[in-house]
């Protein structure tokens, strides 16, 4: 015959920690735990070689209701919404009134010419481009082997002595 013996405490362990992953998984944390202005805003950010691109899914929103601010490093988001609805049934009237707002902001890589950024709206997707600055657009070094480098340097002495002597012939 054998023994079993249970350890209550371990079996309480395991239950809280079931229940801890059961709240850590998204599809159960409601929106108001997360980050409100992420759910609202959603960010599609691409980066290149030239720019960062910054796409905003915005229904129902209109191009001035959008505010696109840049201080130093930070670029900020922000939407304001506002309709009105009427409706009339019989004498009654019926008036909604919605209000919304929501922002984002975003640390941008150093090395980005906002200057030339440019910020478009069609369809309500927003789509704005800042590009990079030319000092900090990589930039490909040539290798050159050592042989190649003398033949290099010797030609350029060459020709700088040749200068030096038609310099001193016109003096």
């Amino acid at each position: 015959m054998t023994i079993i013996r249970k350890n209550p405490r371990r079996d309480l362990w395991g239950l809280s920690t079931a229940f801890d992953r059961l709240f850590d998984d998204a599809a159960f944390r409601p929106v108001a735990w997360g980050n409100v202005a992420e759910a609202r805003l959603p960010l599609d950010i691409t980066s290149s070689e030239d720019a960062v691109t910054i796409e905003a899914a915005l229904p129902g929103i209109k191009p001035e209701d959008v505010d696109i601010t840049v201080h130093q490093d930070n670029l900020t988001i922000s939407v304001k919404d506002q309709s009105q609805q009427e409706s009339r049934e019989g004498e009654r009237v019926y008036r909604e009134v919605r209000r919304s707002s929501g922002s984002r902001t975003l640390t941008l890589p150093s090395g980005m010419d906002t200057e030339h950024a440019t910020a478009s709206f069609e369809n309500g997707l927003l789509r704005l481009s800042i590009p990079r600055a030319e000092a900090a657009k990589p930039r490909q070094i040539p290798v050159t082997s050592v042989s190649e480098a003398t033949a290099v340097a010797a030609e350029t002495q060459g020709a700088e002595g040749e200068a030096n002597t038609d310099a001193g012939e016109q003096a």
